[in-house]
């Protein structure tokens, strides 16, 4: 990773909504492994949860979480990266809020702060995907100003989910 992403990783961004801050301690980032795992059901355990994230950390991922209550109900994953079609821009892995707390603006709320933090580091673009099948998703989206701009296509290596 550049230097220049390395440093906007540590940043300590200013984030104007007062019930979102950065999950940085091992214990803001254990509060999140539930609403986490409501989005990747996948993770076993809040074990495994926190090994994917410390590695993911070395690729500059931090989460921002909205906190109620002294509880985490909703966070975003993201992490600053660079490459050609796009060069640096802030990506966002994970957009989530616990089944209970939908509807209450929690993801509109974690995206504006995410495109102030994108804004702040000099960046131009936040880019997020979404399932082709996740149509609610995509209406959030749209209504908070995304746009499509690409169709990714994958494929799983040696068996790999």
């Amino acid at each position: 990773m550049s230097n220049r992403l390395l440093e906007l990783t540590g940043k300590q961004w200013r984030i104007a909504d007062a019930a979102l801050r950065h999950a940085d301690r091992d214990a803001d980032k254990r509060a999140c492994y539930a609403v986490m795992q409501e989005l990747r059901p996948h993770l076993a355990s809040e074990d495994e949860f926190m090994q994917r994230i410390a590695r993911a950390a070395d690729e500059s991922y931090r989460m921002l979480a909205a906190w109620d209550e002294g509880r985490v109900v909703a966070l975003a994953g993201y992490r600053f990266q660079e490459n050609l079609v796009y060069g640096k821009f802030l990506y966002v892995d994970d957009l989530v809020s616990a089944e209970g707390q939908r509807g209450k603006r929690w993801g509109e709320r974690l995206l504006k702060a995410l495109e102030a933090v994108a804004q702040e580091a000099g960046v131009a673009r936040l880019v997020l995907d979404t399932g082709m099948a996740n149509a609610m998703a995509q209406r959030f989206y749209f209504r908070q100003g995304l746009l499509t701009g690409a169709l990714r296509f994958g494929k799983a290596i040696g068996g790999a989910a």
